[in-house]
């Protein structure tokens, strides 16, 4: 991909910008009444409040953004990780006065995906002393990272005060030379660089344009009340342009060895929890140890395709109780992945196109209406919870999610219209957010298994 004159610009300033000197902060509290945060020590472990992106309570809602706009960011997504996944290679980036690493800038990788506006957040804590900030929560990506000051090219409105290194005595950036600056390019899918005073500089691109460009740091981590994480590493941005809502950043849930589950697996256990809630609720985070009561397990299945991204084998769709009719084969012709950022089900066209004429099947005396963006079985008005078919996802192993309503049909227009919430895909079957909420969902990656249960959260 050529390098695009923000870009250029951006990692023009930053060469010569890494020594600049950072103004005073006044970050919110870690423990804070603004967002509502519970301060008292959580006795089951490390527990994050998860909010809905449109939840009108949460401390970063997008709830004012229209559905057919998120829809519209989906599909980026979806592409994005279909390009990720084919490894067609980039062009190698501009060269800027021979700064550029050039050990890691051959033969570079495809951006990652795209971050888009279907993703939930959380609150965590960084810095000495901590100060809380709202973050982008996402399994498919693996550098965390958070706007910081100066802002020395851009940063997108976020909710509370852009963090300083300056007010952190924890903080400092990485030099070109270190471990983590060569590991860059698996985890973002890009070339690292490296300033006029020897910065690491890394670049988050995704595939809807939006990018984070920045420093390489570490810092003290603060998860929950009760657990911190000296020297985690992060990007500083201090270029960040595109779809991240209000957030401060992101961070990175993937299975490279960058991103924030590894960095905090030797100390809490190499998995994690999570119910993703529904506009109405709040859900959680958990890192670490769980309780198995009550899951249902499938095998994380290895790919050559990408490393970090969490790979599962669906076996079959069933509505009202029936298989759905398609060959076995077309389930398995694309890899399927588990996407805590993907709002809308992607499947195999000839699963989908199964799956829409058994729904279809059911509706009886519903008429199907015009598809409405990237969702093509619609009918008419509001449909009754009575009136949806049972619909379940059955993974490798017997591992099964027996969707509710919600889990099946979106309404669209206020109540005119409603959709079936899944899509057709040719390259990259996608379990998205919609089929998810309020599921326990648990990626146990020290045991190679993703494991599902009911009635997590609402």
């Amino acid at each position: 991909m050529e390098m695009g004159l923000p870009l250029f610009y951006a990692f023009s300033v930053l060469l010569n910008l890494a020594s600049v000197a950072f103004a005073g902060d006044n970050s919110t509290p870690l423990c804070s009444s603004q967002f509502n945060t519970k301060c008292k020590p959580d006795t089951s472990g490390l527990h994050l409040t998860l909010y809905h992106p449109r939840n009108p309570h949460s401390p970063a809602s997008i709830s004012d953004v229209p559905i057919s706009t998120i829809l519209s960011h989906d599909e980026g997504r979806v592409k994005s990780l279909a390009h990720r996944l084919s490894k067609i290679p980039s062009s190698r980036p501009t060269s800027l006065d021979g700064h550029i690493d050039t050990k890691s800038v051959s033969d570079p990788l495809t951006p990652g995906g795209s971050v888009g506006l279907g993703n939930y957040v959380t609150q965590v804590g960084i810095g000495t002393p901590a100060a809380s900030y709202v973050m982008v929560v996402d399994t498919g990506s693996s550098l965390s990272w958070m706007q910081c000051r100066p802002c020395a090219v851009s940063c997108h409105a976020q909710v509370g005060t852009v963090f300083n290194p300056k007010s952190s005595t924890s903080y400092h950036s990485l030099p070109c030379s270190a471990n983590e600056c060569t590991s860059l390019r698996s985890a973002t899918l890009n070339p690292s660089a490296c300033s006029s005073s020897n910065v690491c500089i890394y670049q988050a691109s995704y595939g809807d344009s939006s990018f984070s460009l920045g420093y390489l740091s570490k810092d003290t981590l603060s998860l929950g009340s009760n657990f911190t994480f000296p020297n985690f590493t992060y990007g500083c941005g201090q270029d960040n342009e595109g779809l991240f809502g209000k957030s401060a950043g992101l961070i990175g849930l993937a299975r490279n060895k960058l991103s924030l589950l590894s960095q905090v697996s030797p100390k809490l256990g190499y998995a994690f929890t999570y119910c993703l809630p529904t506009t109405k609720s709040t859900g959680y985070l958990s890192m670490g140890s769980y309780n198995s009561a009550g899951f249902s397990y499938t095998p994380l299945v290895s790919s050559s395709l990408d490393d970090a991204l969490y790979f599962l084998k669906l076996a079959y769709i069933s509505v009202a109780g029936k298989p759905i009719a398609v060959t076995a084969s077309s389930y398995s012709s694309i890899p399927t992945i588990m996407d805590s950022g993907t709002v809308i089900t992607r499947l195999q066209s000839d699963v989908y196109t199964a799956l829409s004429k058994a729904f279809l099947a059911a509706m009886k005396g519903h008429k199907k209406v015009v598809a409405y963006s990237i969702l093509d079985t619609c009918f008419e008005g509001k449909l009754a919870s009575t009136a949806v078919p049972a619909v379940a996802l059955v993974f490798d192993g017997g591992a099964t999610m027996k969707l509710r309503p919600e889990n099946i049909i979106i309404s669209l227009n206020n109540g005119k219209l409603t959709c079936l919430a899944f899509a057709p895909a040719t390259r990259v079957s996608i379990i998205g957010n919609t089929q998810q909420q309020t599921f326990k969902v648990v990626y146990d990656v020290g045991q190679k298994k993703i494991g599902f249960a009911p009635g997590g959260c609402r």
